[in-house]
């Protein structure tokens, strides 16, 4: 878990940390190439292609825990009910990291746009 949760941090400052660069980038008076587009729109995909991949996660790790919560009360197992909440430990972690990917990648769209017009 530790890898994971190391992973998440660093994918989260990374986007930051470009979002932060393209916010420069869009302020300052220097002109936009069609190589700064471009590069953008290569960021863009890597992030929607790491969003697709936590939002599968999520909703993998969502669904276990709703069948273990549900399993543990119909059957009545205490065991099952102890898997439900080690499952909800990590199915919130895994919602707000999605929900900063999401976020940050609409943030994405709306600096490429800018940065579109701005190189014309």
């Amino acid at each position: 878990m530790k890898t994971y949760q190391k992973r998440s941090i660093n994918m989260k400052k990374r986007l930051l940390n470009y979002i932060k660069e393209i916010d420069k980038k869009i302020e300052s008076n220097e002109k936009i190439t069609k190589e700064d587009l471009e590069n953008h729109l290569i960021q863009i995909k890597f992030f929607q292609h790491e969003r697709l991949i936590h939002l599968l996660v999520t909703i993998f790790v969502g669904i276990l825990t709703i069948l273990f919560y549900l399993s543990g009360i119909i059957i009545n197992n205490v065991y099952l009910l102890i898997i439900f909440f080690c499952l909800l430990c990590l199915f919130i972690p895994y919602l707000l990291h999605y929900r900063m990917l999401e976020n940050n990648t609409q943030k994405l769209y709306t600096q490429y746009d800018i940065l579109r017009k701005k190189s014309k």
